[in-house]
């Protein structure tokens, strides 16, 4: 009698330290998710206006072109024009922007596209834009300042900071980007603004989830956009007149 007493105190206790430590398990994410931070920003910006004048953008309207990027990254091009093309839209609607696609269309509907592709080949080689395949550009999307994008570069890393019984539960996501962005006047052939961010995001979290390009994308063209001389005088042009197409509406 005594030996099965001893047995099933024991047994109680085995029992009651494996239910502590089920509770404990259980509790661990709620508590990740109540230390889980908000991400922290890393930034490094240089911008220079050469000539663009505040209100410039608001009576000549601005088309964005395709973007060049670092090898192997071509195929978040499309992806940064959106972002700042989103950007642009949403913060100041008294400017006429004609998207990537709209760009690209117009072009292919003026039978350019063989002098596009040559004007892009000449610039991977010079840095310099043929003057008139930009204003035909500037003509046929009916705006004066053209936007140009280059991904110098994106990556993403992740790094365990807690773990428990051998799982990996608090990660450390980190996130970067180095965007250029110029600014071409169509009519002059010439760069009028030009600006340059190296973008650093981090964030401890327990989730899976990386930082995504399009959320440090937008972080980006939200800040490089905010050193763009700018003219706050909606008068300049009527908001019904930002967007490019009437049957457009744009949701982010």
């Amino acid at each position: 009698m005594k030996g099965q007493g001893k047995q099933s105190v024991v047994s109680r206790g085995i029992i009651y330290v494996g239910i502590s430590r089920l509770v404990f398990i259980l509790f661990i994410p709620l508590w990740l998710a109540a230390c889980s931070s908000a991400p922290t920003v890393y930034t490094s910006l240089q911008h220079r206006s050469i000539d663009l004048n505040p209100g410039d953008l608001q009576h000549g309207g601005i088309a964005f072109i395709t973007p060049s990027s670092i090898t192997g990254r071509e195929e978040d091009r499309q992806s940064l024009a959106l972002s700042f093309v989103s950007i642009l839209l949403s913060e100041h609607k008294d400017i006429r922007v004609v998207t990537l696609p709209e760009t690209l269309s117009a072009v292919n509907r003026a039978n350019l596209t063989a002098a596009y592709k040559a004007m892009f080949d000449e610039y991977q080689n010079t840095g310099i834009f043929q003057r008139d395949t930009l204003r035909k550009i500037g003509e046929i999307t009916g705006v004066r300042y053209i936007a140009q994008l280059k991904l110098a570069g994106f990556e993403q890393t992740t790094a365990g900071r807690l773990g428990v019984l051998g799982l990996r539960l608090l990660e450390t996501k980190r996130a970067n980007l180095r965007v250029f962005l110029q600014i071409w006047d169509s009519q002059e052939g010439t760069i009028v603004w030009e600006g340059l961010e190296e973008l650093n995001l981090a964030t401890d979290t327990f989730s899976d989830n990386t930082i995504s390009f399009n959320d440090i994308a937008r972080q980006s063209a939200r800040e490089l956009l905010e050193h763009i001389p700018y003219q706050k005088n909606p008068a300049l042009v009527p908001v019904d007149e930002a967007k490019t197409s009437g049957d457009i509406d744009w949701e982010f």
